[in-house]
């Protein structure tokens, strides 16, 4: 489940450093995000029971549903507008080299060196103001045994207003 949390910590970062290279820059607000993997076809099912445990305790979990996971992400206006993409802690162990684009379509290599995975990965995808797509796949070593990873995301806007949805960190301004 780290390894799974992990990786999708990575492949928003790819994608979000997308819409920062993106010609035409995605609008901000409230978007929802569908993230779909093998991994996440093979997660058990979390007990409803279980769930609202987690809830009560402060525990966010995104919405499974047909083997795919989606959440919903606050996009800024600054976001959107940067050059460098939103980041947490994890992300920053993991590097974007290579990112072009043409037109709307980007494609780039993630490169991560942490202590528990080791490994790159490629994402390529398009994003327009109220939508996008992406495909990562990566390979490395985590915890000493080998690991792939194909992902295959899409977005799409739902409205300018993020209600109580909170934009990832920033990165520190230099």
């Amino acid at each position: 489940m780290h390894i799974l949390v992990r990786l999708i910590g990575i492949s928003v970062m790819g994608m979000t450093t997308a819409t920062c290279l993106a010609a035409d820059k995605m609008k901000p607000g409230l978007w929802e995000m569908t993230m779909k993997s093998d991994a996440m076809k093979a997660m058990p099912k979390i007990p409803p029971e279980q769930l609202e445990k987690m809830k009560q305790m402060g525990i966010k979990m995104p919405d499974m549903q047909n083997g795919a996971m989606v959440h919903k992400i606050c996009y800024t206006k600054e976001m959107v507008e940067q050059e460098k993409p939103p980041a947490s802690g994890r992300e920053q162990q993991c590097q974007s080299k290579n990112f072009s684009r043409s037109g709307n379509a980007y494609s780039g290599d993630i490169i991560c060196d942490m202590p528990e995975m080791k490994g790159t990965g490629n994402v390529k995808g398009s994003i327009s103001q109220d939508s996008m797509t992406s495909v990562y796949d990566f390979k490395g070593v985590s915890h000493g045994k080998p690991y792939t990873q194909h992902m295959e995301t899409t977005g799409k806007w739902l409205g300018s207003d993020c209600g109580d949805v909170k934009p990832p960190m920033m990165p520190p301004k230099k």
